[in-house]
């Protein structure tokens, strides 16, 4: 009898080590599957690869990706001619955003265990403290090499990724990379934002959804644009305690000032560029504060110096923002219980016609695609 228990116990042991075996192989496959930049004509093609399964080396983190989610700059990538900004973005994987978990670690790394949730930081080697030199190459999704998130699984380091609150959902963290590390950091870090102080948002992509969210959180009081009165009215459900559509007002930053009793706003994130960024100005407040961010209808003019002079205000060129700035707005979203605004989720599958609804623009927020 005691040979029969231990016989069984031998057999149920070893159905136990084949069962493991057989999960770490369907966990651990030779390949996963990527999206990349093809060459086609004189632009580029979004296709699905099959490429070897990257492996975690020392100091190195591996991240099976849940969720992306797309930014302008990326539809931009896409859609450019070959070399059109002396570039190459051939056998790039795309997308700087995603959300995932830490399946494995290297030797030496501490920051992250097994089964953390994460998110990566638009930039790799952007830790804290002012830009460099070195930070504007290690944009995620920007070339080969610079680790873009369109992928099932990517390795990095525990330097570009940031724990991600517990309230949010994997699509919902995938959102805060760019668009908001941006508004944070334009309202935040540089702007220095108050309660009570007024907020004006052009639009109602990413950006500026993130804007409209943390100045209502802040206690300041957001006014925003849109072409779209639905988008408006979707805003003051958000907190926005002022809407104008520029479509239906031409003269809009007129309309902005009023909603202020013409005192002016503190705060911009200018994000439209050349046929906005005049009317921006003339909308700010003394020693108002402008975030100068995007360039959506153009390249922007020139800031016309005077019109800073005259009243005190101040101008920051705001490229996203440092890891320093990700999880001072990640402490920010726990206490107030932020949620991202998200539009639209697509399949992994289906990466292309996540591009082509943000080109077509009706969108508000931020569009996502799940892994």
């Amino acid at each position: 009898m005691k040979a029969l228990r231990s016989f069984s116990a031998a057999v149920i042991g070893t159905a136990f080590m084949l069962a493991a075996v057989a999960t770490a192989q369907a966990q651990s496959p030779e390949t996963m599957r990527q999206w990349q930049f093809d060459m086609s004509g004189d632009g580029y093609e979004l296709v699905m690869h099959e490429v070897p399964m990257p492996v975690a080396g020392p100091g190195e983190v591996l991240v099976r990706v849940h969720a992306t989610s797309l930014n302008r700059r990326d539809w931009y990538m896409l859609n450019e001619t070959i070399g059109e900004r002396g570039l190459d973005y051939t056998g790039n994987v795309p997308l700087s955003d995603g959300a995932g978990e830490v399946v494995a670690v290297g030797e030496g790394v501490t920051e992250f265990r097994v089964g953390d949730r994460v998110a990566s930081t638009f930039f790799t080697d952007w830790v804290d403290g002012k830009r460099n030199a070195a930070v504007r190459p290690s944009a995620r999704g920007a070339g080969p090499g610079t680790g873009g998130m369109l992928a099932e699984v990517i390795v990095t380091t525990p330097r570009a990724l940031v724990s991600i609150p517990d309230h949010l959902s994997y699509e919902e963290a995938a959102t805060l990379p760019c668009a908001g590390v941006t508004a944070w950091n334009g309202l935040f870090t540089q702007g220095n934002l108050q309660p009570d102080e007024y907020v004006l948002l052009e639009g109602t992509g990413g950006v500026s959804s993130f804007g409209l969210i943390f100045a209502a959180a802040a206690g300041a009081k957001p006014i925003i644009t849109s072409s779209s009165n639905e988008k408006l009215a979707r805003a003051r459900e958000l907190g926005a305690v002022g809407t104008v559509n520029y479509r239906e007002n031409e003269d809009w930053q007129v309309e902005v000032r009023a909603l202020t009793n013409d005192a002016g706003v503190d705060h911009v994130l200018e994000i439209g560029g050349r046929d906005t960024l005049e009317r921006a100005l003339q909308a700010l407040a003394f020693e108002g504060h402008i975030a100068l961010i995007g360039g959506l209808t153009g390249a922007a003019p020139p800031i016309p110096v005077g019109a800073l002079m005259g009243t005190g205000g101040m101008a920051s060129g705001i490229y996203v923002g440092s890891r320093a700035d990700f999880e001072a707005m990640n402490a920010f979203i726990e206490e107030h219980e932020i949620r991202p605004v998200i539009d639209r989720v697509f399949g992994f599958d289906e990466a292309q016609e996540a591009y082509d609804f943000m080109g077509n623009g009706s969108f508000m927020g931020k569009i996502v695609i799940a892994h």
